[in-house]
Order: structure tokens, then C-alpha cells, then sequence
């Protein structure tokens, strides 16, 4: 309001001759000051509602398209190990606790808990008139009956472990639960986040085989609509949502194999957001179009990018050739190259800024002349002077294997070949599309190494990727990795509240796995966005962007799709 009111009276000044100015200045002068403040309060009160109506009330409607460069391989939450798959599981279902905007935990479908024993036994009061997508009502059966699937030996999930620990599960009624451990067990409270599955659909069904993994029904914001396998999946809003229902009312994931032809749709305004590739960020955007249409935003990392070995595979089973490997490589090279310095080297299973992580690891040196050194103590030397180095007659060549869509790891495998040539060892790249890299190569352990990345829990608890029980069909430790040591701090770590204690434990593992080299640490990027900024409602915070994605919404007048 006080700007226009700057503006009409430039106005008058500009278009008024200088008299009849005089004159309006001199009837103002006379009205009395009570009915100019009631005039200006009226005035601001209108225009205010006035614009908020016009410009950015929260408004039913609307789609969002997200862009991902691999599919989903089943909506069973507990098997859905891969990004894609939890991510569209993320939108349908809900555990019993999440995270917020500040890393802390609040409820989901528990509405409070109550923590006793010395934090040995958790009791958890569930929300109540929450319903399945089918109108079905959500009970604790329906968290019974998940518990009871993720300890079944029969389900190949990757998240067992966790559950395991549990000593008793006991349903109260249908609205509370009671969850006790044998001893403190640090990362309880959170593992509750697991998405609740329905009982009352999924009774008595092998979990691989049902079509639920294709047509799933759960209690989450967003209801599944149809899936065209390789394309896209639809899903749309649930009106009964218990928190509430989402503005957005339809949310649409296409799948896009290819980082280049995925910024093409961006700008052609196909997809509603992106992950960008630091080129992409940094230059190909750096446009007043682009800028006029999207939001860019850089998020701290909470993922990190790795070269893992088959710890079985003859190349591999010396630490020395792997340390080796290490000290071939330049990461920093990388880092400027690839991601264009928009990451962070790192020395271990943790994320830099994670008060798990140990600053005090220092980087292997980058020294090829070490690499060939200890190559040659493993017994690897180059005997027919061909470049290649051999033992036992059996030259250095092996595979890395990586994923389609994902130019930061082609190229970062690019450049790992090429070092890894240096020292007499050489490399052949293999790209695969992201279902068969992880159903055909990953679950069966066919390759000789992969380049991937960890998206990892908010807690430093490591148990599923480096603990040596791990390695069963479908889990995390797909690598191999056994070292007893580590097998024991990792017990300790979750095995106390004490946050000294923890640390000392995870900092213990950091040195000893990053020595031990099961895999090739490269880096930790920024979390690069770019997000249709006819978008309102996004809060970006340290836990990422879609966390609340049930408030963002498209002002009146901005949906760019009809229902």
C-alpha cells in the first residue's frame, strides 16, 4: 500500500497543473486525521485480501511432473531398496515417525509415543481415522503385521536388521502399540519410519510375486492411479489425507534415462523439476528465460558416490590392490571435472557434516608410484612389458559397471579408467538401465566393480551396508565386506544413547573401512534442484525439498494443467 500510494502521488505530481495540486493539498489539510487513518487501515486491509485472493492462496489443483532416470521396481515398501522405488513409495505410504525441516523426529501415523526402560521400550499411540486408500480402516494390526513381514526369512528385504533387535512387539488395542528391546538400541525410535503395510490386502501373499507391488494401496498423501512400466507412473491426491489434503492434486513420475534429454523437457516445460547435473547448474541455466521459469536451489550433500569392488572376485580379495587402486585415482581431479567443484572429497561411510564423520581422516595421497609399488607387493607386475600388469598369468581387466542417465558417474568413470591405465591396470566401462543394473547385476553379484551412490539414513547407523550379515539376496552389503572389528563397533554404536560413545564408535569404523578400501570413496555432491517456480509452498532445508510436499501449491490463475 505505501508504495502505490508513492505512486498515485508522483502521479499527481507529474500530471496536475502546480495550482490545482495547491488546492488538493490545502482540502487535505482539512479532513480530520481520524477518517485518514480509518480510510488507510481500510485500504490496506482490502488490498491485502485483494492480492492474496489474486496471487497466492493455496489452491487445489494442478499437476507436478518429476523426473527420475530410472523406474520403479516394486511399491512393496519393504523390498523397495532403490531410489526410484522409494521415492514413489515415499508419496503413497507412511511409517509410524519422519523426519522434519531440523533433522528432528515427529510423528506420522503414531501421533505421540512414550519412551520407558531407559529407552529399552517404546510405546506408540496411533493416529485414529486414518484409512487405507480403499477406505479400510489403519489399526495396529496393520503395524504388527509389517514388523511380522520385515523378520520373515522368507522376504528378501534389505531392512531386517533393524527389526530383528526387537524382543517383544505387543498390539494394546487397536490404537497402541508397545515395542520392547533387550538393551538400548540408538536408532529405534527412527527406524519406525518404515512404511506400514495393509494386513487386510496382503495376508497370506508371497511379497515378490503379488500385484501389489504394481498397484499398491496405502495410507499416504497421494493415492496410485496406473503405471506404464519404463514411462511413467500417476498418482493422485488423497482427499481423506489425515493431515490434509494436497494442493497439488496430481503428481506424474517420468522416467527419462538421460540427464540431457531430461534438461530439454525442463525447458520445454514437460517436467516440473529436476535433479541438474553441475554443468546443467552452473552454465546451461545461467539464462534470464531460464531464470524467468525456474528455481534453482543447492542442497547440502546427503548422498555420496563410490567405486565398489566384488570383495570375491580374484582382482579384489588384496587389500593391498585396492589400497592401490586408492592412490590412483586423483578425487579431486573428479570434483573440479566432473562435478565442476560442487561436491566434497570424502574418507569414509559418512557424509561430511554428519557429526559421525571424522575431519580428522586425512585423503590418500594421490601417487601412482605408491599404486604400482604396492601392486607389485600383491604380486601384480607388467612381465611382458604390454602395459598390462598380470599375476599368475592373468592379466588386470575388469568391468565397472555403472547406470544409464547418470553422466557424473560416466564420466567420473571415464576418468578412473584412464588413472587406473596408468598403473597398468585397465578398465572397461559397461553402462546398463537402472532395472537391470540392479535386478540382473546388483541382487545377483555379477559384476567385478560398480559405480554407485548411497542416499543414507539421517541416523550414522551403518548395520545394513557394512555389517558382514548383511550380504543375503536383495540386501545392502552386496560388496562383501567382512571385517569382525567393524562388525563389533557397529553393535556398539547402536547399541547406546550416549552421543560420545556413538561417535567414538563410528569414527573407529570410518579409519579402519576407509583403510581397509572395500570401495573407492569419490565424493559427495551438492544436491543440485531446478523446480517450475510457479510452485509456492517449498521450504528447502538441510533434509532436501519434497519433505513437505503436501503444502506446495500453485496460486490461482498459475495451474499449467487441467483436471
Amino acid at each position: 500500500m505505501t508504495l502505490r500510494s508513492i505512486s498515485q502521488r508522483q502521479r499527481l505530481r507529474t500530471f496536475l497543473p502546480q495550482n490545482n495540486l495547491k488546492i488538493i493539498q490545502e482540502a487535505i489539510k482539512k479532513i480530520p486525521l481520524f477518517l485518514i487513518i480509518a480510510v488507510f487501515f481500510l485500504s490496506v486491509v482490502f488490498s491485502a485480501a485483494y492480492a492474496g485472493d489474486k496471487d497466492n492462496t493455496p489452491n487445489c489443483g494442478d499437476a507436478f511432473v518429476f523426473s527420475s532416470i530410472g523406474d520403479a521396481r516394486t511399491l512393496v515398501p519393504i523390498l523397495a531398496s532403490d531410489a526410484p522405488s522409494s521415492e514413489v513409495a515415499g508419496m503413497i505410504f507412511n511409517g509410524l515417525v519422519k523426519y522434519d525441516e531440523e533433522l528432528n523426529i515427529v510423528g506420522d501415523l503414531a501421533r505421540s509415543w512414550d519412551i520407558e526402560d531407559g529407552g529399552c521400550t517404546i510405546i506408540f499411540h496411533l493416529r485414529k481415522g486414518v484409512k487405507w486408500h480403499d477406505g479400510a480402516p489403519f489399526t495396529a494390526k496393520d503395524v504388527k503385521f509389517t514388523y511380522e513381514k520385515l523378520i520373515d526369512p522368507e522376504v528378501p528385504t534389505p531392512y531386517s536388521g533393524d527389526f530383528k533387535k526387537v524382543k517383544t512387539f505387543e498390539v494394546l488395542d487397536d490404537h497402541t502399540i508397545k515395542v520392547a528391546y533387550d538393551r538400548p538400541f540408538a536408532p529405534a525410535l527412527s527406524t519406525w519410519g518404515m512404511p506400514v503395510m495393509p494386513e487386510h490386502i496382503l495376508k497370506g501373499r508371497d511379497l515378490t510375486k503379488t500385484s501389489f507391488s504394481r498397484c499398491p494401496i496405502g495410507t499416504g498423501p497421494y493415492m496410485f492411479k496406473k503405471w506404464q512400466v519404463g514411462s511413467r507412473i500417476d498418482l493422485v491426491s488423497n482427499p481423506d489425507y489425515f493431515e490434509h489434503e494436497p494442493y497439488i492434486t496430481r503428481f506424474i513420475y517420468r522416467v527419462i534415462p538421460d540427464s540431457d534429454t531430461m534438461f530439454l523437457e525442463l525447458l520445454t516445460k514437460n517436467i516440473d523439476i529436476m535433479a541438474m547435473t553441475p554443468l546443467q547448474y552452473s552454465r546451461l541455466s545461467d539464462t534470464r528465460q531460464f531464470k524467468k521459469n525456474y528455481n534453482k536451489y543447492k542442497l547440502v550433500p546427503s548422498s555420496y558416490s563410490y567405486l565398489g569392488f566384488n570383495l570375491s572376485s580374484p582382482f579384489f580379495s588384496d587389500t593391498r590392490v585396492r589400497q592401490a587402486i586408492n592412490h590412483a585415482v586423483d578425487k579431486k581431479e573428479i570434483i573440479d571435472g566432473v562435478l565442476l567443484g560442487l561436491g566434497e572429497e570424502l574418507t569414509g561411510p559418512f557424509l561430511p557434516g554428519s557429526w559421525a564423520y571424522d575431519k580428522t581422516v586425512a585423503p590418500v595421497s594421490f601417487e601412482p608410484a605408491k599404486a604400482r609399488k604396492l601392486l607389485a607387493e600383491a604380486g601384480w607386475t607388467d612381465k611382458d612389458a604390454d602395459g598390462i600388469v598380470e599375476k599368475d598369468g592373468k592379466k588386470f581387466e575388469f568391468t565397472i559397471l555403472t547406470n544409464l542417465g547418470n553422466n557424473q558417474r560416466i564420466s567420473a568413470a571415464q576418468i578412473i579408467q584412464k588413472r587406473l591405465m596408468e598403473i597398468g591396470i585397465k578398465a572397461h566401462i559397461r553402462v546398463l538401465e537402472w532395472t537391470v543394473f540392479i535386478n540382473e547385476f546388483i541382487n545377483k553379484k555379477k559384476f567385478d566393480a560398480v559405480l554407485l551412490g548411497w542416499n543414507l539414513s539421517r541416523d550414522p547407523d551403518c548395520y545394513d551396508i557394512w555389517h558382514s550379515s548383511k550380504t543375503g539376496p536383495g540386501e545392502f552389503n552386496f560388496l562383501g565386506y567382512n571385517n569382525p572389528e567393524v562388525d563389533l563397533l557397529i553393535e556398539e554404536g547402536r547399541g547406546t544413547f550416549d552421543i560420545e560413545k556413538r561417535k567414538d564408535a563410528y569414527h573407529r569404523i570410518q579409519r579402519i573401512i576407509y583403510d581397509d578400501a572395500p570401495c573407492l570413496f569419490l565424493y559427495a555432491p551438492n544436491g543440485l534442484a531446478a523446480v517450475n517456480n510457479r510452485f509456492s509452498g517449498i521450504k528447502p532445508s538441510i533434509i532436501g525439498l519434497l519433505y513437505n510436499f503436501i503444502d506446495w501449491y500453485t496460486p490461482k490463475g498459475g495451474e499449467l494443467y487441467e483436471l
